[in-house]
């Protein structure tokens, strides 16, 4: 069941063009499937053998804006942080959500990749523009040239917080007059727009439109389940 159906955000961005790997029981995005040299898939509840944990690179998610580099390295712990780049190949980037959102992206010019944990904290301190300038300093990468693709994740529908969190989303939303009350807030809206602001192409950021609470039997959902949740994998990879 698709819930991220906002109408402010969803036009002029392409909604939905993910589908759903029976095999592995996760979710492809047709925009980095299209690239050959990138291997990629955003985890379900359902997923099952899969992902290959003997290359997998992961990051103790601290809800910061840190972004940490692999170069040269190996699969296990990197540290603290909620984004990873690479132009290694081989290595699996990898993120644990359970509500927020997984957002992968790849630079075919600089062969360059980048797995991102954004939940609403690492969103108003901007993580998934980190990531990006990282690729541009270390690798050359070009904003223009990227595709992104945003996993399921907690959408407006359910997304309702109180002024304490709301009111830190003024600079992403100025036009929103409701922020010192109880509100609903769109995270794929506000990440959208602060990657649009560095650059990327409406027609090269893709969202699932897929919302994690509202499909208890598809998505592990820490809103709607409390301690009882797990995580869902997301990776991206250079082949």
């Amino acid at each position: 069941m698709s819930c991220l159906n906002v109408p402010f955000w969803q036009q002029g961005y392409n909604v939905g063009l993910f589908r759903f790997d029976s095999n592995h029981k996760i979710y492809l995005a047709q925009s980095l499937e299209a690239m050959p040299w990138i291997e990629h898939g955003f985890g379900s509840r359902l997923t099952s053998d899969w992902p290959d944990t003997t290359r997998v690179v992961a990051v103790r998610q601290i809800h910061s804006n840190r972004v940490l580099v692999t170069e040269d390295g190996a699969a296990g712990w990197l540290g603290e942080g909620d984004a990873m780049v690479t132009r290694q190949p081989g290595l699996l980037l990898s993120i644990r959500t359970a509500d927020c959102l997984p957002i992968l992206i790849a630079d075919p010019e600089s062969r360059s990749v980048a797995a991102i944990h954004a939940g609403w904290r690492g969103t108003v301190a901007d993580v998934a523009g980190n990531a990006v300038r990282t690729m541009m300093d270390r690798y050359g990468a070009q904003p223009s040239a990227m595709r992104v693709a945003i996993g399921p994740g907690i959408g407006s529908c359910c997304f309702e917080v109180g002024p304490e969190v709301a009111t830190q989303f003024r600079p992403l939303f100025p036009e929103r007059t409701d922020l010192d009350g109880r509100v609903h807030l769109d995270l794929v809206a506000a990440n959208i727009r602060l990657l649009r602001q560095l650059g990327i192409p409406e027609g090269q950021i893709d969202a699932s439109g897929l919302c994690t609470v509202c499909d208890p039997a598809t998505f592990e959902s820490y809103r709607r389940d409390r301690e009882a949740s797990g995580r869902m994998t997301s990776v991206i990879a250079i082949r």
